[in-house]
């Protein structure tokens, strides 16, 4: 026997606990049929003309129906004589390559086929403006030179600096826009000056770039549109910030604090831009956002299938798995260090054998007192909180939640002969 299995082969599982936590549950029943509503109110499709190349921006991230809500977007363009294609709006991601980003779409539903009209992917940009402070402002070569640029976003909280505009319509702009080049400009003073930086960047290109209006959207705890809000480039930076206190109130959370091991069984681009949500976990990239658990070890197991080896934010883990080193895009993932200017996400954690390993050296190391009353979270991924397992030691806490229901009685974690979970 090797000598890290004769240092873990002693080290007990707790007995797990199925809960599920109940958040506020609105949501749009028919996103289409919202969507071409507030089109239709907000009067900016009177904007269109016939004959207007119009240029669509859709990002890497895993935006709830983005698919629909481009293609709803594509049709309503469509319907005022515009001529729409979609770009990639998405910095550094898809491996700052032009056939990388439309890949990534493709992986998010967002094709050719899908969604009506032409993909036009492309890594060149302009450069338009400059902020005092020297820093160029760029944009899509191709957006720039359209009729008439549509922003479709989502808004949330960012997962590495706080400030009035954090992920979103403002953002796209700044950095999506901007493709790489305009990723590694945005980042290049760190995230530090991010808060400032980004929306400052944004009215540069509001400015000076035929932005016509965004789509921002606001997802309940559930990853379900909650909201979607038609926005002229003249407001578009106001209210992405009122979106993003809504977006704040909305975001769901594990609810237990501290945790000795939190146990994530996939991360991905898809999940978020740092594989797994900071805000969820309490792991931030850099040292200016808060909150969250306090997690003392944290575990990742896998990578989602859409992210297509990118294995970006496995770094702020203490453990993974051979399985999921062994599916790294290393180039994917220090595209993104490297333009963004944080490495230490795209570093490589300690590395079990599998699944049983991997949580047995996060239980040994964690300093619980008692390593069969540890307090242990397994997730699926950041996104989905509705349903998870806890540590029987934390069921009395659970029982005291009142959006808590205990879903099973206690069970022991099951694996395979090759040490990994059994569900």
């Amino acid at each position: 026997m090797d000598i890290i299995k004769t240092l873990l082969k002693d080290v007990p599982f707790p007995k797990m606990v199925k809960i599920s936590q109940q958040f506020p549950t609105e949501e749009l029943a028919d996103v289409p049929s919202v969507l071409r509503a507030e089109l239709d109110a907000s009067g900016q499709l009177a904007r269109i003309k016939p004959g207007m190349r119009i240029a669509i921006a859709a990002g890497s991230r895993g935006v709830a129906q983005i698919s629909a809500l481009v293609r709803t977007t594509v049709e309503e363009v469509k319907k005022r004589g515009g001529v729409p294609f979609v770009f990639p709006a998405m910095g550094s991601h898809g491996g700052a390559t032009a056939e990388g980003q439309a890949d990534v779409l493709a992986h998010l539903g967002i094709t050719e086929q899908s969604i009506g009209c032409p993909i036009i992917s492309s890594m060149e940009v302009v450069e338009i403006s400059r902020l005092p402070n020297g820093l160029p402002v760029y944009i899509d070569k191709n957006a720039y030179n359209s009729d008439g640029i549509v922003l479709i976003n989502r808004i949330k909280p960012h997962t590495a600096f706080r400030g009035p505009n954090e992920s979103g319509l403002v953002k796209m702009i700044a950095i999506g826009l901007g493709k790489q080049k305009g990723a590694e400009t945005c980042h290049s003073y760190g995230f530090k000056h991010m808060a400032v930086h980004v929306p400052a960047m944004a009215r540069e290109a509001i400015a000076k770039a035929p932005i016509f209006f965004g789509i921002g959207t606001v997802e309940n705890a559930y990853d379900h549109v909650a909201k979607i809000v038609v926005v002229g480039a003249d407001n578009l930076i106001e209210t992405d910030r009122k979106l993003l206190v809504e977006a704040k109130a909305s975001m769901p959370s594990i609810g237990f604090s501290p945790i000795d091991v939190l146990v994530i069984d996939e991360i991905g681009k898809d999940i978020s831009g740092d594989g797994m949500d900071p805000n969820i976990t309490g792991r931030y990239p850099t040292p200016y956002p808060t909150g969250g658990p306090e997690v003392t070890k944290m575990v990742v197991l896998d990578l989602t299938e859409k992210t297509n080896g990118n294995a970006n934010g496995v770094g702020s883990a203490d453990f993974t798995t051979r399985r999921l080193v062994n599916k790294a895009d290393y180039k994917a993932m220090y595209a993104n260090g490297i333009t963004s200017t944080v490495v230490r996400p795209t570093a490589i954690p300690m590395t079990l054998d599998n699944d049983s390993e991997a949580i047995r050296a996060a239980v040994k190391t964690s300093n619980a007192p008692d390593f069969s009353n540890v307090r242990l979270v397994r997730i699926k991924n950041t996104l989905h909180l509705g349903e998870f397992m806890i540590s029987e030691s934390l069921l009395d806490e659970a029982r005291a939640m009142p959006n808590v229901t205990i879903l099973s009685d206690p069970f022991e974690m099951k694996f395979d002969a090759e040490g990994n979970f059994i569900d």
